[in-house]
């Protein structure tokens, strides 16, 4: 699947903003973004659901959304609502969506009975949907999702409302999927699901600022990670925050993690924090330690609020 300069505008709002993209096949490919960043909009674009402003889409050799509808009989989409028939049993639901992929019913009965194995549904073919957990549930839609084998799955938030445990599962279903041959294109807005991604592009207001396997994007970030342990972390943010180049301090337990820009050498800045928290606190003490995904992402939108700030300010002065 490849974009470029994907873009998409809803009057004056820009909801996308020519965006360039390459997923892998067999692999998790991941948008991580907070809501209102284009995660859904591009997605859905990405699937042929919605024409794009701008911009050229291939997908599984296809150009959306010109082919769009040859395009759905070959890949999957759930979405971050329950979006099935709570009325229905569990096989009615599996059957129902067979129907709407114009699966005959010789192929049909053989892939439900799969499914309600494989996903755990065995003992539970008779039970309504709506009574069913949220775990279950997402099952359930993951199931429907994938009754007719596509090639590529499109999942949009897809554990934004099931508890911990649900979602290590549901992963362990999409890495089966894709050592099956699946690819899979997956939005979230957890740090922890990002990470398990085989690449990751992070949108941030629309615009891609950053892709890359977890890895490249720890590695390639400017800027350097501190912690700090001190007694009083209210108060030591507060002063840590004054110090030119530290972007963001985030209380972590009974300590503070700081992301700074990378403007000064790392012993520099490691220097002026311990300074500034000595005036008031004898005992407090910085360290380095090892960058993750999330202090990845507060940089990279660090740096574009920055960039259009400071394309705002070149307005005003002209």
């Amino acid at each position: 699947m490849r974009a470029r300069g994907l873009s998409k505008r809803f009057g004056s709002l820009v909801a996308v903003d020519q965006i360039d993209i390459a997923v892998p096949c067999k692999q998790i490919y991941g948008f991580l973004g907070p809501n209102g960043s284009g995660k859904s909009t591009s997605i859905r674009m990405l699937c042929g659901l919605l024409t794009p402003s701008a911009g050229e889409i291939e997908v599984l050799g296809l150009k959306i959304p010109a082919q769009a509808e040859v395009l759905r009989q070959r890949i999957g989409y759930m979405t971050q609502q329950f979006s099935l028939f709570e009325d229905l049993t569990v096989r009615e639901n599996l059957e129902f969506l067979a129907a709407v992929q114009n699966m005959p019913p010789r192929r049909a009965r053989p892939r439900i009975d799969e499914l309600l194995e494989e996903y755990h549904f065995a003992g539970r073919a008779g039970q309504l949907a709506g009574t069913m957990s949220g775990g279950q549930k997402q099952r359930l839609a993951l199931a429907g999702a994938v009754i007719h084998k596509p090639e590529l799955l499109f999942l949009d938030e897809p554990t934004s409302a099931v508890d911990p445990e649900s979602r290590r599962d549901f992963w362990e279903k999409l890495f089966e999927l894709t050592d099956n041959g699946t690819t899979i294109l997956v939005s979230t807005h957890y740090m922890d699901e990002a990470e398990r991604c085989h690449r990751l592009a992070i949108l941030d207001r629309g615009r891609l600022v950053a892709d890359g396997t977890p890895d490249e994007l720890t590695d390639a970030l400017a800027g350097r990670t501190l912690l700090v342990n001190t007694h009083n972390q209210r108060a030591a943010r507060k002063r840590v925050l004054r110090v030119p180049g530290v972007i963001s301090a985030a209380q972590i337990g009974n300590s503070l993690r700081i992301l700074t820009s990378g403007e000064q050498s790392g012993e520099e800045i490691q220097q002026a924090l311990q300074t500034v928290l000595q005036e008031r606190e004898a005992d407090a003490r910085v360290t380095s330690v090892g960058a993750n995904l999330e202090d990845v992402f507060v940089s990279v939108t660090h740096c574009q609020s920055s960039e259009r700030t400071t394309a705002s300010d070149e307005e005003v002065r002209h």
